[in-house]
């Protein structure tokens, strides 16, 4: 280390504010304004090419204020950024700054590196996707790691089974955050606090929480008017979170950004206290026979047994159908489940045209460089020989 600069006296680094005694001190002037490009935040891709959504300085202010105010920050604030900092893992870094916290970069993610982690640096929350939350609880050591440091964990990114965050209470105790949001809105468009991951309430564990203050959510159909209580319709926001748009992308701007609201592509139900409940993404939904079925949907009933670590339904070409329901499922360590088993369960409880029509057991899923699954890849395999992805 060849430099240590310090505010006030200090034995190893050179003093700042000497520097300036005696000499007139005038306060820096800020040259951005409110309005002017912060950042590029780009998009995962996983659904088509990446995009630059423009963040001006308004809105990664108003992201920092949501965060601070309403996520729940432990009062020593000691960070670990254990995804990369150019997704989401970046917008904690601010808040931790702006409350006088520390910032530990990790280097990818494994079980054994997190758990020493956690316990060299006593870090007090952390942000994780659901797939690796899922490799946590699934490692031989997360009974025995020091984990007590721990105040916040935020997960977020993906919908998370609602069996396998139980499961994460019970190891981890009530630390759980959710976060919902997207480039476009980062971070802060809803939030499931903490008090909120309660087992007397266990509905709310499919939920992605409520609006933040400030943040206005609508569920609207194809034409922009809003459906009823519990009826599907796609997310929409507008607020000073929400971004301008795409660097020189102006008709999928204009289509993203129509009638005064952010298009999330997101599929949610409401219920009578305002909470939402994503139902999968829209291009992820499945035509079968002219029905619509929500991946997520059959994902959450397969994740409730307990030989099941993660699993992914997709549509796959049918000749009859359109689409066919197809399962990929990884087994828990030591598990051997029963593909037509996991398939009864699932028409025992979404019923006939829900259950898959085929279901492979598979040694682990391929996910994106965020962590998130890849759907495009796993559509891929199934789908190359018609050369594209809809029948």
């Amino acid at each position: 280390m060849k430099h240590i600069l310090s505010v006030g006296p200090c034995d190893v680094g050179q003093d700042l504010s000497a520097l300036a005694d005696g000499e007139p001190v005038t306060p820096l002037r800020s040259i951005a304004e409110a309005d002017d490009i912060c950042s590029l935040g780009y998009s995962g891709g996983t659904t088509g090419r990446p995009k630059g959504v423009v963040q001006r300085h308004r809105t990664v202010v108003e992201m920092n204020s949501l965060i601070c105010a309403g996520w729940q920050l432990p009062a020593e604030v000691r960070y670990l950024a254990a995804t990369p900092i150019s997704h989401a893992a970046s917008a904690f870094v601010l808040p931790t700054w702006m409350n006088g916290g520390t910032v530990v970069l990790q280097h990818g993610f494994q079980a054994d590196t997190f758990f020493e982690a956690v316990e060299r640096h006593r870090i007090t929350w952390t942000f994780m996707v659901p797939t690796m939350l899922y490799v946590l609880l699934d490692h031989p050591g997360v009974r025995t790691a020091d984990l007590s440091s721990l105040e916040t964990i935020v997960y977020g990114a993906a919908p998370m089974s609602p069996t396998r965050l139980r499961e994460a209470l019970d190891v981890f105790g009530p630390v759980f955050l959710q976060l919902y949001g997207q480039a476009e809105a980062p971070a802060c468009v809803t939030t499931l606090r903490k008090e909120e991951h309660d087992v007397s309430r266990p509905h709310l564990f499919g939920s992605c929480g409520r609006p933040l203050p400030g943040v206005e959510v609508a569920l609207l159909d194809e034409d922009n008017n809003p459906v009823a209580v519990g009826e599907p319709g796609e997310i929409c926001v507008r607020g000073k979170i929400v971004s301008d748009g795409y660097l020189k992308r102006p008709e999928l701007t204009a289509e993203t950004f129509s009638g005064d609201w952010l298009h999330t592509g997101d599929m949610a139900k409401a219920d009578e206290d305002g909470y939402l409940y994503i139902v999968d993404r829209k291009k992820d939904m499945i035509i079968s026979g002219g029905f619509n079925i929500y991946p997520r949907e059959i994902e959450d009933v397969l994740t409730s047994d307990p030989g099941v670590a993660a699993a992914v339904a997709i549509g796959i070409p049918d000749d009859r159908w359109g689409e066919a329901v197809k399962a990929i499922v990884v087994a828990r360590p030591g598990a051997d489940p029963d593909p037509q088993a996991l398939i009864a369960l699932v028409k025992e409880k979404k019923g006939a045209v829900y259950a898959p029509k085929s279901l492979d057991i598979v040694d682990e899923l391929p996910v994106t460089g965020l962590g998130k699954p890849d759907r495009k890849a796993i559509r891929a395999r199934y789908w190359e020989a018609d050369g594209r992805q809809v029948n």
